[in-house]
């Protein structure tokens, strides 16, 4: 089959130090996505998929073959809100669904920190939020979808229908094929509002151990780490209200929901990516730091503010762009999953190997977390702690050095990783975290499905490809 793909374009990870320059596929109909990988398929030409590119690695490029951009399959084909079981096609995004929900009472069961990517990006990676110690991951919240595999067959899946394809293709980083329908179920909500509690803490395990605590009566917590300092931070809890404070209903609609368009209601936030580019120093971020941790500490005292689902789950919309404050390098985060026994010992060593290598990140997050029924999952009885580093190119070989010895230090715990935020996994890696009978069984349903290995990404190639020369 002839195939005519478009010119190449340059497509970047979203910390924007991976790229590749490749023609990009944009089908507006399951048809001519259909059409698509039947013409990739007889040309030999690999399909690396991509949604909303918000992972922040290789996850969603493909250097040596196309991309196919999903974002233009986004409608919403039913909806049930008797229930919140919605039918979507995979380009709908976060976005969409609170929009579409939250008049009716619903908001999405899990959501990442931003509104913006794709439901078929999310549930190929099986993201998490805030509320994973509590509810779960995406997949946790996924009823059922339909598959189109490399051959062109579609695949009804779910927990009772070819199970075995719904545990893998659920975290499987669009390896088995592409979603054209998910069935998911949203959470009733009284109201659109949280009730949010800062809570501030001297060190690393003194977070984890609040995250510990308070686990029981939250239904989020996300914690804020300073790593440039000694590790103190700040824990945000917050659990849903029950009652409005205004008109009922009020709090549901959209004009509550949205994100201001000003900082202070004077500056326009499109403008603050600049001003973040000029703090994204050591000497800056320092500050930036300890500003936090004093603000921190202040509204700890105050006690606990109501804030809505929008501003309080998406934190990182409230500036426009902010990623460009990291150019020209870009930036590579570095997420690590670990039991809960050795959570605090493993994060407070990373802690202190980035300061020995003079590495240090910008920015650390850390949650709580749950295990999970998928084959290839990153989720851990125990916690995650991200970590933001600035690339230059001068630190390339102590970066790699720095990431080598923390993959070492995690595994070491018994700890995971995670294909969505990943720039430096190997097979080696993937080997030794995934429970050899899951990665057995995966590279055969791999096999199985796609034995072309049409489905291919650049992350792809360097952590899973070279495990079928050796299994």
């Amino acid at each position: 089959m002839a195939t005519n793909w478009p010119a190449p374009t340059t497509v970047t990870g979203y910390g924007f130090a991976q790229k590749a320059h490749v023609p990009v596929v944009a089908p507006d109909t399951v048809d001519a996505l259909a059409h698509t990988i039947e013409q990739a398929r007889q040309s030999g030409t690999s399909i690396g998929l991509r949604g909303a590119g918000r992972s922040y690695g290789d996850a969603a490029l493909n250097s040596r073959g196309i991309i196919v951009d999903l974002r233009r399959l986004n409608r919403i084909r039913s909806a049930d809100w008797s229930t919140g079981v919605l039918r979507v096609e995979p380009g709908v995004t976060i976005e969409q669904l609170w929009r579409e929900g939250l008049v009716h009472g619903f908001w999405p069961a899990v959501v990442p920190g931003t509104m913006f990517p794709t439901i078929g990006g999310c549930v190929a990676m099986n993201v998490h939020g805030k509320n994973n110690f509590k509810v779960g991951t995406v997949g946790d919240a996924t009823e059922s979808f339909e598959l189109l595999c490399a051959s062109g067959e579609r695949l009804n899946c779910s927990r009772t229908q070819n199970a075995d394809v719904f545990r893998a293709a659920i975290g499987g980083f669009g390896m088995l094929g592409v979603f054209t329908e998910l069935t998911l179920k949203l959470k009733r909500v009284a109201t659109g509002d949280l009730m949010v509690t800062p809570l501030a803490t001297a060190n690393i395990a003194d977070m984890v151990s609040l995250l510990a605590k308070r686990a029981a009566d939250s239904d989020y917590m996300v914690g804020w780490v300073d790593m440039l300092g000694s590790g103190a931070g700040l824990v945000h809890v917050a659990n849903y209200c029950t009652t409005e404070t205004g008109a009922p209903g009020s709090s549901l609609h959209a004009a509550h929901q949205d994100l201001p368009s000003r900082l202070f209601g004077l500056v326009p936030k499109r403008w603050m990516w600049p001003g973040l580019w000029c703090a994204l120093t050591k000497p800056g971020m320092r500050a930036v730091n300890s500003m936090k941790l004093w603000s921190g500490a202040r509204h700890a005292r105050a006690g606990s503010q109501r804030q809505s689902l929008v501003g309080f789950s998406f934190l990182l919309d409230y500036v426009p762009h902010w990623r460009n404050a990291y150019l020209p390098g870009g930036f590579l985060q570095y997420q690590s999953f670990v039991p809960r026994a050795a959570a605090a010992s493993v994060f407070e060593e990373q802690r202190l190997m980035a300061k020995r290598e003079g590495i240090q990140p910008y920015l650390g997050v850390m949650k709580l977390h749950r295990p999970d029924e998928f084959l290839l999952t990153h989720a851990v009885d125990g916690y995650s702690l991200a970590l933001d580093f600035p690339i230059a190119a001068r630190r390339t070989q102590r970066m790699q050095r720095l990431t080598t010895r923390m993959n070492d230090c995690v595994l070491g715990a018994g700890g995971r990783f995670y294909p969505a935020k990943d720039s430096v996994m190997d097979a080696s890696v993937l080997a030794r975290y995934v429970p050899p009978q899951n990665l057995q069984q995966f590279l055969s349903l791999k096999q199985r499905l796609d034995p072309q290995r049409l489905f291919c990404t650049d992350f792809s190639q360097r952590a899973l490809e070279p495990l079928f020369r050796t299994h």
